[in-house]
């Protein structure tokens, strides 16, 4: 049995996969990287599995299948991946909005939500080469996810501030899911064992990071400066790290209205690393 390549988000919500895993006994390879970097590494074949934006799971949905019961995903606002504005939703249309670029999902969720429930039948955006921080100092429109989300809010001065994930939850009544676990399907047939494990692995890390939750705050504020340690451990407790029915249904209905919006080309099948105990069912 090899030892797998795992991708690491390198943001502060994934600490509580990470921090303890190789106390469980994991000792494969470990590469960080932003949620598009990892995208591609997945889709190139240098890693073998890496918690990821679902979007990349249903740009292709055959060439990968799932790690059950692990995501990153939100029952309201996520505190990380925010759309800054100068004025309301209502008065932006036909205005440029600048995006980050190191995440499929967030920037689809805020298609989705202007399209479906905002009623926008055009949306014009551009990722910049220049920092999405500077041009919401210019009093433009943008997104930021991840760490940077969460320095720009605390900084304040960049106007109104849209949390996607509690938009989603307002309109759906559903968690919305930023990250799933995403394994390359080609490895079912030599890596099956390993990729089981891997799951159980996970699932103790995070256990015992979140029976820890208070002293890693504070281990992880000290090398941050700019967040307090209450902070982060709200943030991580603000987190749903499971993949339960109701986060599986509204993974399912993003992807239908993704699809709805042309922003995918086909309906998207989940498909998962079987258990132990059934893995003779897998096709």
């Amino acid at each position: 049995m090899n030892a797998l390549r795992l991708g690491h988000i390198d943001y502060l919500n994934c600490v509580p996969f990470f921090h303890y895993l190789r106390s469980t006994g994991f000792l494969g390879a470990v590469e960080r990287g932003v949620p598009a970097q990892l995208n591609a590494r997945l889709a190139q074949g240098v890693l073998d599995a890496s918690p990821s934006s679902c979007f990349e799971y249903a740009r292709d949905p055959e060439r990968y299948v799932l790690l059950p019961g692990h995501s990153i995903s939100a029952f309201g606002p996520v505190q990380s991946v925010l759309f800054f504005s100068p004025r309301p939703l209502s008065a932006l249309e036909n205005q440029r909005l600048y995006l980050t670029g190191e995440s499929a999902t967030s920037v689809n969720l805020l298609r989705v939500l202007l399209h479906e429930f905002y009623g926008w039948r055009q949306i014009d955006t551009e990722v910049p080469r220049q920092p999405v921080e500077d041009l919401l100092a210019q009093g433009k429109a943008g997104l930021l996810i991840g760490d940077r989300a969460l320095r720009a809010r605390r900084q304040g001065g960049v106007g109104i501030c849209y949390d996607l994930a509690q938009l989603w939850v307002e309109h759906t009544g559903l968690p919305f899911v930023f990250a799933l676990w995403i394994v390359r399907r080609d490895l079912m047939t030599r890596q099956l064992a390993a990729l089981q494990q891997l799951s159980g692995q996970l699932h103790q890390a995070r256990q015992h990071a979140f029976a820890d939750l208070t002293h890693l705050a504070r281990q992880y504020a000290s090398e941050h400066d700019w967040i307090a340690p209450a902070e982060l451990e709200n943030y991580w407790r603000a987190m749903s790290y499971d993949l339960a029915e109701d986060h599986l249904a509204g993974l399912e209905l993003f992807f239908t209205l993704c699809q709805r919006h042309g922003l995918l080309p086909h309906q998207v099948p989940l498909r998962f690393v079987p258990a132990a105990d059934s893995a003779a069912q897998f096709s």
